[in-house]
């Protein structure tokens, strides 16, 4: 599937090197297609792809048993509500459970942005991942800008057509924030700290 998947999104990659880490880490990047995901997981080494989590949110990926198994199956994702619950309420925290996959060692794969924006624009960066490295901050995030592969799949779209896309990572980061809102800042500065290095 690795060898299919390259060849399919064409990606090129700027700084690869960057995506060779240890330990846990939590990969973000912006997002305009749903082959951010996948574009990304097949140029990570094997030993970092099993232990390397998207995440994804369970009412679209998860509206049915099978649907949610083939996502867990070929992306290894871990579905969690879009928001978390109220007061007085039960059910799944979706901060509690990324945490918790860091703390087992492993690795995150998010797009703060959250759902698929328009080709080339960025969205409004929400708190989530700010929230997740508030409780870890001895975890760095790695940035990563992508372009293009909104244009090969954009949203609404079922037919990818050709384009050139790019895949340009940074280095690793530790958050110097102390607050949700100062490390999603930092996660959007350092994006677009890219797109203008690419640019």
């Amino acid at each position: 599937m690795r060898t299919v998947l390259r060849l399919f999104s064409g990606t090129k990659l700027i700084h690869k090197e960057n995506l060779v880490y240890t330990g846990p880490c939590i990969i973000v990047g912006n997002h305009n297609s749903h082959l951010d995901t996948i574009s990304i997981m097949s140029h990570l080494p094997l030993r970092q792809l099993t232990k390397t989590h998207p995440i994804a949110a369970g009412d679209y990926f998860g509206k049915s048993p099978f649907k949610a198994a083939l996502t867990r199956f070929f992306v290894n994702a871990i579905l969690i509500p879009r928001s978390r619950p109220k007061e007085g309420e039960t059910g799944p925290d979706p901060i509690q459970m990324m945490i918790e996959v860091l703390q087992k060692g492993e690795s995150l794969l998010l797009f703060p942005e959250g759902s698929r924006g328009e080709p080339e624009k960025f969205q409004k960066f929400k708190r989530g991942v700010g929230l997740v490295m508030e409780q870890c901050p001895d975890i760095p995030f790695i940035p990563i800008y992508m372009k293009g592969l909104g244009k090969i799949l954009p949203k609404g779209d079922p037919v990818p057509v050709p384009f050139d896309s790019y895949m340009y990572i940074g280095s690793p980061v530790f958050p110097k924030g102390t607050t949700a809102e100062e490390i999603v800042s930092e996660v959007e500065l350092q994006i677009h700290k890219l797109k203008a290095e690419f640019e």
